[in-house]
């Protein structure tokens, strides 16, 4: 059997270590490393070993009681989320890491978000109980007030494997289930039964085995591996037909681009053709070598089967997220950066250069949205925090040779409108021609861009509609306030025109974004930005002070919970008030406060007035949008503004 375990931690819940000593309890590795001693396996990176940190989502392979483990060891810095996320998407179980002594932590509840949402199988493995201050009790029942009701405690008694289970596990389990409540009551404990429920439970997100030890001590490590291995099941399917998922995008040391993938069904050998789509467009692309990645190891391989992790080279454009073979679709990732930032380099280097290494960079990271400002040829990328930054600096150096540094990070907005419109764009210059005419709603806050289409097929043919959808959907396209993307909208194309001999490729391109531009011109916007959920624990004696930042801030918050002599706020605030509070915190708590901020969405700016007037947008020097159509008279055309263009539209 295979199996893919993820781990997910807050940053230093001892995370890595718990993986280093299931490598070493299940021999794949002679010696166990330390994080702080810059010997962990799968910490393989010299920026990891310096920062003691987690960055990238490294992989090894190990093998217990006759299964094959794909063990994958995710950040648990919050600025490394997004590669955190995308791991999750092929894990048949995930193992979240607590402190004994600090508990449920921001990033925490952030993983436990992500894995309920992709419903994976999860246990909890409560860390570092041999440091002062740990206090399990205390930490389990936050664990069920914070994350899930239903965490089950699994003590060093209940060996699942032997069909030991205590009692009070046995009535946890019970009272979650009816007809298992009924046989328990009748015919008494079975643990094959029992076993069977669990399993069922938890691949339902309907139960949370939750264990305690030291990894560092080795204490509890190796009986949670057994219950892990018996409650661990997965069901692949070699003899179906291959289907897979990318899940990681790299370049080796050659700059060969790796594609790493998440078998699910059936097999593939070296020169087999992988089907995909790629934007709107298919694609067929021959395998040409195979890999399967064991910490710093690449072994060359002819042939995979369902339920392995490996990387392939020959795929040329499958981004992560995306369905191979036979398994089709995208998955959307949730987590999106919320500040901009602009890469700052010596006049010595060609932009266009620079702009090829970040592109590669994009290549594996998307989250980055690298974008390339021709007017003033100018690199900008979105990021998740300031550590992420530095992260960035050493490895352009490291990979590509330059030194670089990185403007202040400004906050990303975006907009929406708050009426229903129904913009019209035209381009007909000579031997071109496309109409389109969109209608755009406000959309629920978080939605995006929803497209829809209510164009009869005689209005205009099915291949141009698909143009109209495509374009819709390609890019993020610039707002009237501040020129940040649009975005909870739903857009719907109600009809358009071509010409059987005059349109060409662009034309519907053009025609669409002035569509959805007049639009926009004619309704009302609304500036968004991006919020926290924060949670905020103090000393009594500082709740005053908080209270008073907080308002400050212009957080919304529910009132305080005090628990002895810790008060503990949590509400939502905007990101741009509250990303260095952490910093002012810690000073006048002198350390003793905690804060955790967990990204909440857009909402509406708290100071649009002066965010539009420090932004500086002017709408009309926007060159790559236009609220304009062009129509053509006597073998010329000629543009017709906005609030003129409805009146000259041939449909």
């Amino acid at each position: 059997m295979k199996k893919t375990i993820g781990m997910f931690a807050h940053v230093d819940a001892g995370k890595t270590t718990l993986a280093e000593q299931l490598l070493y309890t299940t021999h794949t590795i002679q010696e166990r490393g330390r994080v702080d001693h810059q010997s962990a396996y799968l910490d393989r990176h010299d920026i990891e070993k310096e920062r003691g940190i987690t960055v990238f989502a490294d992989q090894a392979t190990m093998h217990f009681n006759g299964s094959t483990y794909y063990l994958i060891d995710t950040p648990g810095h919050v600025d490394f989320s997004p590669e955190m996320e995308r791991a999750i998407q092929v894990m048949d179980a995930a193992v979240v890491v607590i402190s004994a002594v600090e508990g449920v932590e921001g990033h925490t509840e952030t993983v436990w978000q992500l894995l309920r949402k992709h419903g994976v199988p999860t246990f909890l493995f409560i860390n570092k109980i041999d440091r002062v201050g740990a206090d399990v009790p205390r930490v389990l029942a936050e664990i069920r007030s914070e994350l899930a009701e239903d965490v089950c405690w699994v003590t060093e008694e209940d060996v699942l494997q032997e069909g030991l289970m205590q009692s009070s596990l046995i009535e946890f389990i019970a009272e979650r289930d009816e007809k298992l409540l009924e046989l328990y009551m009748e015919e008494g404990y079975e643990v094959s039964r029992w076993l069977d429920a669990m399993i069922a439970m938890m691949r339902k997100g309907e139960l949370f085995p939750c264990f305690s030890g030291s990894a560092l001590q080795n204490v509890g490590v190796t009986h949670f591996m057994h219950q892990l291995d018996l409650l661990t099941v997965t069901d692949y399917d070699p003899e179906a037909a291959f289907a897979g998922r990318a899940y990681k995008i790299r370049h080796d040391e050659q700059g060969a681009r790796l594609t790493y993938i998440k078998a699910t069904g059936g097999t593939l050998q070296v020169r087999d053709e992988i089907t995909y789509v790629s934007g709107t467009e298919t694609i067929t692309e021959k395998v040409t070598h195979i890999r399967l990645i064991n910490g710093g190891r690449a072994t060359p391989v002819d042939r995979v089967h369902a339920g392995d992790l490996f990387a392939v080279t020959g795929i040329s454009a499958a981004a992560a997220g995306v369905g191979l073979g036979a398994l089709s679709g995208r998955t959307v990732y949730e987590l999106v950066p919320t500040l901009k930032s602009k890469v700052e380099f010596e006049s010595s280097i060609h932009p266009k250069d620079m702009l090829r290494c970040f592109r590669l960079l994009d290549a594996e990271d998307p989250s980055l949205s690298v974008q390339w400002d021709e007017p003033a040829q100018a690199i900008h990328i979105h990021v998740m925090g300031i550590i992420q930054l530095e992260v960035l600096e050493r490895i352009v150096f490291e990979r590509f040779g330059y030194r670089i540094a990185f403007g202040e990070p400004e906050i990303l907005y975006k907009e929406t409108i708050t009426e229903a419109v129904v913009g019209s764009g035209h381009f007909e210059p000579l031997k071109h021609y496309a109409e389109v005419h969109l209608r755009l709603e406000p959309g629920e806050r978080n939605s995006g861009i929803v497209f829809a289409n209510a164009c009869h097929p005689d209005m205009l043919p099915v291949n141009y509609q698909h143009l109209v959808a495509q374009h819709v959907g390609e890019r993020d396209h610039h707002g009237l306030l501040t020129g940040s993307p649009v975005t909870d909208m739903k857009i719907t194309l109600l009809k358009g025109r071509a010409h059987n001999k005059h349109t060409h490729g662009g034309d519907f391109r053009e025609a669409t974004y002035r569509a959805l531009r007049q639009g926009l011109e004619k309704t009302t916007s609304l500036l968004l930005e991006p919020y926290y959920h924060f949670k905020v624990k103090v000393d009594a004696e500082f709740i005053g002070r908080l209270m008073s930042d907080l308002t400050q801030a212009k957080a919304s918050f529910d009132p305080p919970e005090t628990v002895g002599d810790k008060v503990t706020v949590t509400g939502s605030a905007p990101v741009s008030t509250m990303m260095k509070y952490g910093v002012e915190l810690a000073a006048y708590t002198k350390g003793r406060g905690t804060i955790s901020l967990v990204y909440g969405g857009y909402d509406r700016c708290h100071n649009e007035a002066e965010v539009i007037e420090c932004k500086g947008y002017d709408k009309n020097a926007d060159l790559e949008y236009s609220s304009s159509s062009i129509f053509c008279a006597k073998g010329s055309g000629y543009a017709v503004p906005w609030d003129e263009a409805d009146r000259h539209m041939h449909v």
